[in-house]
């Protein structure tokens, strides 16, 4: 058995020669690859989706708008009916044209976040 051995070695030798380097040989079988996204379309997705995100996250700012117009509407509704209720009427305005557009902003920096910041 080693004499077998010893034959097969020597025979794989001869037949290779220590000169022709092994990653030259062209492969017999076809080689499978995954085809992959190429990095250009991923970053364009990535950049279409940041889009479309900040788009949703906007939206917020409409609503906002809206309701700045709902509380000054009914600031003059509420004064129509009774003037003698001017300040604390207006002080209420203030507040809730405050907190609307506090929302507003949030959505507004959501959306800058999502572009700017991921």
């Amino acid at each position: 058995i080693t004499m077998l051995a010893a034959r097969l070695c020597t025979r794989v030798a001869a037949t290779r020669p220590l000169l022709q380097p092994l990653a030259s040989a062209t492969p017999v079988f076809a080689t499978r690859t995954f085809q992959t996204t190429p990095k250009v379309l991923d970053e364009s997705l990535e950049q279409a989706a940041k889009f479309i995100g900040a788009g949703c996250a906007t939206v917020g700012v409409a609503g906002s708008g809206a309701g700045i117009g709902t509380v000054f509407g009914s600031l003059v509704e509420g004064y129509a009916r009774n003037p003698s209720l001017k300040t604390q009427l207006f002080s209420y305005c203030v507040l809730g044209f405050a907190l609307s557009e506090a929302m507003g902003l949030f959505c507004l920096m959501i959306a800058f976040m999502i572009l700017f910041a991921l």
